[in-house]
């Protein structure tokens, strides 16, 4: 019965360690949201505002504050295939240099065509918009929400643009 006892206690505590490991790694990096096609040295990513109640809901696929970073070759065209699951707020996506500070709301994107229509506003629940650019500098830059305030609460993630990558990927990194 004791054995028994310690047994059950020592599942507990392992089922608890897992489960305390998953509240504090952040959420989980779906291979999924990205496709590439080398051949055409194009990339698809996929990009969910609001996927989870992360933050109020102020999230790109469940990630805020730089804690997601997606790296492309420099002269690659990307997609983003922006959707707003937010049920309450109008979400924007724009792309913009890295800086010490999140820009307050829409700022010049740092390609031509690098942002979604009604920046400002945002896009209404369950709308989307695909968001076509060419990634033609290398360099630092965010994936941001330039619905005024999202971005400074932590409605963005990181993209870099790297002469040196042979192919896209997504990390999840530590948040900042």
């Amino acid at each position: 019965m004791l054995a028994t006892r310690i047994g059950g206690g020592a599942m507990l505590l392992a089922v608890a360690s897992v489960a305390l490991a998953a509240q504090t790694s952040g959420p989980a990096v779906d291979p999924g949201w990205l496709r590439a096609d080398s051949a055409a040295r194009s990339v698809a990513v996929t990009l969910v505002a609001a996927l989870t109640p992360a933050s109020g809901g102020l999230n790109f696929n469940g990630f805020t504050g730089g804690a997601l970073t997606v790296t492309v070759p420099t002269g690659w065209t990307v997609t983003l295939h922006f959707k707003n699951q937010d049920q309450f707020l109008p979400h924007s996506v724009e792309i913009v240099r890295d800086t010490a500070s999140v820009p307050l709301g829409p700022v010049t994107p740092a390609f031509p065509h690098a942002a979604s229509k009604a920046l400002d506003q945002g896009l209404p629940a369950g709308s989307g918009e695909d968001v076509r650019f060419v990634a033609a500098k290398p360099g630092a830059y965010l994936i941001f929400c330039a619905v005024p305030g999202h971005g400074q609460a932590g409605m963005w993630i990181r993209l870099t643009v790297s002469s040196a990558a042979r192919a896209p990927s997504l990390q999840a990194t530590a948040p900042h």
